[in-house]
């Protein structure tokens, strides 16, 4: 899949994956070990009364839902970054979330015409409907005619 491929209010639904109590605690201990996500005691005494993912593990389940659903078969060519990220809904053990990916803007790069951008939001649902996770950014993704976008360079240059 190329930058053509990714237009405006084009949307993807990327699939779901249900979240195990030993996953949750295998990431938590190798990457945010807060209490609230490592151990179930303090867990219980904690603002959300129970074991949840990190933040940044619903990142990581978000990006291999993707993954799976459609970058892996795309020309991509990275990302610049995220815009913006909101951690809406804890994820606890034995959720399933899917993931929803809408197209918002689409333009060749200037300053490489042979690849494009490609804005997009991600939100990732649970089992209920809430939204646990909303993701706004930027793609780099080849353009299928590259001869077309290198006349464009040459009709630029001065």
């Amino acid at each position: 899949m190329y930058w053509e491929d990714f237009p405006p209010h084009h949307v993807t639904d990327c699939g779901s994956t249900t979240v195990s109590r030993e996953a949750i605690l295998d990431f938590a201990r190798q990457f945010d070990p807060q209490p609230f996500h490592v151990d179930e005691e303090a867990a219980k005494h904690s603002l959300f009364g129970g074991l949840v993912a990190s933040g940044w593990h619903t990142c990581a389940i978000a990006m291999r839902l993707m993954c799976d659903a459609y970058l892996l078969r795309t020309t991509s060519q990275g990302a610049p970054g995220i815009d913006e990220l909101r951690w809406l809904k804890p994820v606890r053990p034995g959720d399933t979330l899917s993931l929803r990916m809408t197209v918002l803007e689409a333009r060749p790069m200037r300053s490489k015409p042979h690849l494009g951008l490609v804005q997009s939001r991600w939100e990732l649902f649970n089992q209920h409907g809430d939204c646990a996770l909303t993701m706004k950014g930027w793609g780099m993704f080849k353009r299928r005619d590259v001869a077309a976008a290198d006349g464009l360079q040459a009709q630029a240059a001065p």
